[in-house]
């Protein structure tokens, strides 16, 4: 897998809504960082987190747009990129749009992703 199809199986992997999805994707020592700030340091705590959003947001379709990549080599990438999700939240739909950067590492023949941080789109 390229660094490209990363991103492509990572966003496909979040819009199933299923951990199970997302969790190969994801360095057990990664670091995410939410528009509100939160740090979710480490798999589980980025699985709470992730599962918290999937189950808040029903029927969430997420896209991400406009990569631009900062750093490409064999075994490391890092891009930015937009992002914009909708969904429906207790009934009501919802939506909302950002920025983010994400460092993925290759080891073992696999890309993973190693950090993300995500903001709003100023």
């Amino acid at each position: 897998m390229s660094a490209q199809t990363f991103v492509k199986d990572y966003e496909a992997a979040l819009g199933t809504q299923d951990w199970a999805a997302v969790a190969p994707l994801i360095d057990d020592d990664a670091r995410v960082i939410f528009s509100d700030g939160t740090l979710h340091a480490g798999k589980d705590a980025i699985r709470s987190a992730y599962e918290r959003n999937f189950r808040r947001i029903e029927g969430e379709q997420y896209r991400i747009a406009d990569i631009h990549w900062l750093h490409q080599t064999a075994t490391s990438a890092a891009y930015m990129f937009e992002f914009h999700w909708t969904g429906t939240v207790n009934g009501t739909p919802v939506s909302g749009t950002g920025r983010g950067t994400t460092i993925l590492r290759h080891h073992n023949g696999q890309w993973r992703l190693v950090g993300e941080h995500l903001g709003p789109r100023v």
